[in-house]
């Protein structure tokens, strides 16, 4: 059984500031150190769940962030770097997904760090018609593989979110959402536990699980934030502009349009 753990940052335990989550930022080591430390706790409740191979994916921003030297030997590998077209590299080899130290979609209150893919480009995201944030996203995505999404962490609104859309999928708190830039922490060991834990259950379930997948064609919707080039209709075949911010790419699946984008 091989598990694949797409982890961000933004949703990790520990982690509040602006300041952990960017290379330019003062706290910047310590959220990597933090963000390391969970995907640990994770791999190893994995194999404690049966899992004969986790790998693992850096996906926050560049893919700059995991700390290599104190990796835990129950990570068998850490994919880093450019992954070239797909959003989740070699997923096809995998029989669950788990979306690890997600945030809460753009506009949630209370969300820390919240935003969908990029704060500074986009503004808001829906599928065939519905809100999307990066876990609506990576879900789809998966679900086209036929990967079933099998546990999401973050804080108290990103479970929320994760758990409307993917009821059989454990969801683990790791802190409470106060403010954007705000939250309520539990100490490592307690967060850790519980994401050891739920990971160690979610492979033992693993035939409970579910593949979300869009009815297709896929309608794609995103606003910009304002002053943001459109892109060409030319160029992107299915790409409809709606207004000055906002425009719609229809494509077979939603991993197509999301590159549309």
């Amino acid at each position: 059984m091989k598990i694949f753990i797409f982890c961000d940052i933004e949703g990790i335990s520990g982690i509040f500031s602006p300041e952990q989550v960017t290379p330019q930022g003062s706290r910047f080591q310590e959220g990597r150190a933090f963000m390391t430390a969970e995907i640990n706790a994770c791999a190893e409740g994995c194999k404690a769940g049966g899992a004969d191979v986790v790998v693992v994916r850096d996906g926050h921003g560049g893919s700059y962030s995991v700390l290599w030297d104190k990796l835990s030997p129950a990570v068998d590998e850490v994919l880093c770097g450019p992954s070239g077209d797909d959003r989740f590299a070699d997923i096809d080899e995998c029989d669950g997904l788990i979306l690890l130290g997600y945030h809460a979609m753009a506009g949630t209150r209370a969300a820390v760090l919240e935003h969908s893919m990029s704060s500074v480009r986009v503004q808001n995201y829906w599928i065939n018609g519905s809100k999307a944030g990066e876990t609506a996203i990576d879900a789809g995505i998966a679900g086209e593989h036929n990967i079933p999404v099998i546990l999401v962490s973050g804080d108290d609104k990103l479970c929320a979110e994760a758990g409307a859309l993917l009821p059989w999928a454990e969801t683990v708190q790791v802190k409470r959402g106060l403010t954007s830039f705000g939250a309520a922490l539990l100490p490592p060991e307690k967060a850790h536990g519980l994401i050891r834990d739920a990971a160690e259950r979610a492979v033992r379930n693993l035939s409970s699980m579910r593949s979300l997948v869009y009815p297709s064609p896929v309608r794609f919707r995103v606003e910009l934030t304002e002053r943001q080039p459109l892109p060409n209709p030319r160029s992107c075949p299915g790409l409809t502009i709606l207004d000055g911010r906002t425009f719609e790419v229809e494509a077979p699946t939603l991993e197509d349009a999301l590159f549309r984008s």
